[in-house]
Formats: structure tokens, C-alpha cells, sequence
């Protein structure tokens, strides 16, 4: 076993006694691309025709239903460890159609017997996908939200997925959830990279304004990023840091850059990793006083039931189709999780 899993393991060991001593109370904030969450009905202002039931994926009513008993499930499963058994308090979910896909899902297998409600905006993407957050009523506590329309100078004429900000109170703190999908690598990396570079500027924006409304307050930037942790987007533009140490006053710390250094990813591609689905919180959810909420661990949560288990394409993520033919799978994205703690007087 490599030094630095055994140094993993023996930190997540450490921080449970630690947090066990202190009476620590545990959240769990979640993303999940949930790979084309499309109902069976056309909608004719968009660009749906694929997901039809006479469409290219013969997508209908039994597939629809099991993707939805597949999605529930997956994210039935998370974060239901001892740390924080109630699940997580917010889900943010990118690559859903509409509102209706999201109702039907909260009321699917084991999120039927959860708290669970929505926040979601129609977005002008062409396919229709947009992002969403569920979030657990019990634990998370909304006040507002917004969807924030992005425009692209370096290409005018792309019509992408909204930036859904939404502010709620999480343990008796006020915390502010951005939820993305930044625009795909179509046309390749370095063509496309000015369109993911002008999403991150909008997050930057977002996040910055809110902090500088009320300091105090507590951001948490999440999403299909389509880039890495150490690409320009993420490392410079929004200036999200690998090591909790760098993390400046009014800065960022990316909390996935290190399980990426270590060889994880949540997509693969080609033959290697990646990991664009990322959690990247405020510099003050970073630090050993938890009489606030802090940041204290990162998951992908890579299953073996997520995973494809045999052929040339074995422990990728086992997506819904495949070279045209329908696997009953679940994304091509694998689901990542970030657990906060808060010591309870």
C-alpha cells in the first residue's frame, strides 16, 4: 500500500476519534452529474429528440423508471457512513432536464422516505440540461435563490447552463451553494477553454459578492467543472488552492486537487482520469476552530456498483448507454461528497 494511503486512512482514523472527543456534529454536501436525466416527452424548444421514445436512445417510460430507481439509489447511498448517517443535507445535480425529472426523483426509492425539496431554474442550454440542487429540509434551511445567466465574449453565440446560487442556513450558519455545468471541451481543450474560463469568472463574481455582503457567511462552489483542478479555470481564474496552508484571506480551497494528485478521477477518458466534478469551498471553511463549521474531509464516491466491471472500458463509471446499447447503468460521472463539522455544546 502506497505511504500516502496509509496517511489518508490514518487521517480520516484521526480526525473520527478527534471529532468523537469534541461532540462534533457532521454535514455532508454532495454533486452528482446524473448523465442526461431526460423524461420521455418532447419539449419543442429544445433540443430533446435523442431522449424520446422514438428517438436515438429509445428512451422510454422503463428506462426512464430505472434511471430514476438507479439515481435514487446511488445517491440513497451516500454519505451514510457513521461520520454523518442522514445523508447529505444538499445534492447539487447537473445534466437534468426540467423540474419534473427532479420531483419524480425525490419520490423514488429510498429519497422518498427522505426531506427532501428542490431549487431549479429553466436554463437557455440547447439540449435543455440544466443544474438543480435537492436539499434536505431537515438539515439545510433555504432562504433564497437565483439563477445567474452566463454570457460569453469569446463566443456570443453559446447558450450554456445557468449558475444556480442558493442561500440557506446549515447548523445555525449562513451558507451560500453554487451549483454549475461549465461548458463542455467540444472542439477540444485549448479552443474551448476561453467559454470555461468566462463560467469561472461568474462563480469568482458570485462568490465574491455574497462574502463581501456578509463575511462571516460561508461559500461552497460545486459542479461538472470540465476541467481539472490545476487548469488555468480553477487554479487561476477562480484561484482555488491544493493545500488548506495557501489558502489566503477571501481565497479558495479546492478540496478534490489532492485526491486528483493521487490518481483518482471521476470520469475517465482515453485511458486516464479526470476529475472535473469538484467541491471548492471559502477560505473560512478552512481551519482547526470548529466552533464553526469547517471543512475536515473529501470522498469520490466510486463504488463497485457504479463501476463497470468487466471489458476494455472496466472500473470506469458504468453510464446509462454505451456504444448504443443501453447498460441499465448509472453516469459517466462518479459522485463526490465533502463532510464539514461543527462542534455541538
Amino acid at each position: 500500500m502506497k505511504k500516502t494511503a496509509i496517511a489518508l486512512i490514518l487521517s480520516v482514523l484521526f480526525t473520527g476519534v478527534t471529532l468523537a472527543q469534541q461532540k462534533a456534529a457532521v454535514y455532508s454536501v454532495a454533486f452528482y452529474n446524473l448523465e442526461n436525466l431526460f423524461d420521455t416527452i418532447n419539449n419543442p424548444d429544445t433540443n430533446d429528440e435523442e431522449f424520446l421514445p422514438d428517438g436515438t436512445y429509445r428512451w422510454g417510460a422503463l428506462k426512464y423508471q430505472n434511471k430514476l430507481k438507479n439515481m435514487a439509489y446511488t445517491i440513497g447511498k451516500l454519505a451514510t457512513d457513521k461520520f454523518c448517517p442522514q445523508g447529505p443535507a444538499v445534492i447539487g445535480v447537473s445534466e437534468i432536464e426540467n423540474r419534473q425529472v427532479l420531483e419524480d426523483l425525490i419520490k423514488t426509492g429510498e429519497l422518498a422516505n427522505r426531506n427532501y425539496d428542490i431549487v431549479h431554474f429553466d436554463s437557455p442550454d440547447r439540449r435543455g440540461v440544466d443544474v438543480g440542487l435537492l436539499y434536505d429540509r431537515d438539515q439545510f434551511e433555504v432562504d433564497t435563490a437565483i439563477s445567474a445567466r452566463l454570457f460569453i465574449e469569446c463566443s456570443p453565440n453559446t447558450l450554456t447552463r445557468d449558475q444556480l446560487l442558493v442561500s440557506g442556513r446549515l447548523a445555525g450558519e449562513r451558507v451560500h451553494i453554487i451549483v454549475n455545468h461549465w461548458p463542455s471541451r467540444l472542439g477540444g481543450e485549448a479552443q474551448s477553454r476561453c467559454r470555461r474560463e468566462a463560467a469561472t469568472a461568474l462563480s469568482r463574481q458570485l462568490a465574491d459578492s455574497v462574502l463581501a455582503a456578509d463575511p462571516q457567511s460561508k461559500v461552497i462552489i460545486m459542479g461538472d467543472l470540465n476541467d481539472d483542478p490545476y487548469n488555468k479555470s480553477c487554479s487561476e481564474v477562480l484561484g482555488a488552492v491544493k493545500e488548506q496552508s495557501e489558502v489566503k484571506e477571501n481565497g479558495y480551497f479546492n478540496t478534490m486537487w489532492k485526491l486528483y494528485d493521487e490518481g483518482f478521477g471521476t470520469l475517465g477518458y482515453q485511458g486516464k482520469w479526470n476529475l472535473f466534478d469538484q467541491i471548492i469551498v471559502s477560505g473560512n471553511l478552512v481551519g482547526k476552530d470548529r466552533s464553526t463549521l469547517k471543512y475536515f474531509k473529501s470522498e469520490i464516491f466510486n463504488k463497485d456498483f457504479l463501476r463497470q466491471d468487466s471489458g476494455k472500458y472496466k472500473g470506469y463509471p458504468k453510464r446509462t448507454h454505451a456504444q448504443g446499447r443501453w447498460l441499465n447503468g448509472y453516469s459517466d460521472h462518479f459522485p463526490v461528497i465533502i463532510y464539514l463539522a461543527k462542534v455541538v455544546k
